[in-house]
């Protein structure tokens, strides 16, 4: 049954870094990333149980408050850069 359940893990892992390299934005890359990080956390979490080492759990909240700490400072980075593309919009215009 826990084969089940981390072959679906991966499986879903493995989309979310098709949907990070394919991406059409970058919002969706950070997006997929994101997800890749939150799957990566149940992934240990589910490790830990299958195991019985219950410090697992202390290691994946530490993995969680990270990821959400890098996505959270990787979109504050790209909101104060302008979009090349309206850069370039403004200079084709001009």
């Amino acid at each position: 049954m826990f084969a089940v359940v981390i072959t679906a893990i991966v499986a879903a892992m493995v989309l979310a870094l098709v949907r990070a390299f394919a991406g059409p934005s970058l919002y969706d890359r950070i997006l997929a990333g994101n997800s890749f990080g939150t799957k990566t956390v149940l992934l240990i979490g589910l490790m830990g149980f299958v195991t019985g080492r219950p410090d697992f759990l202390d290691i994946a909240l530490l993995y969680a408050l990270i990821n959400f700490t890098a996505t959270l400072a990787i979109l504050r980075f790209f909101s104060y850069q302008k979009d090349p593309a309206e850069t370039e919009a403004k200079r084709s215009d001009a």
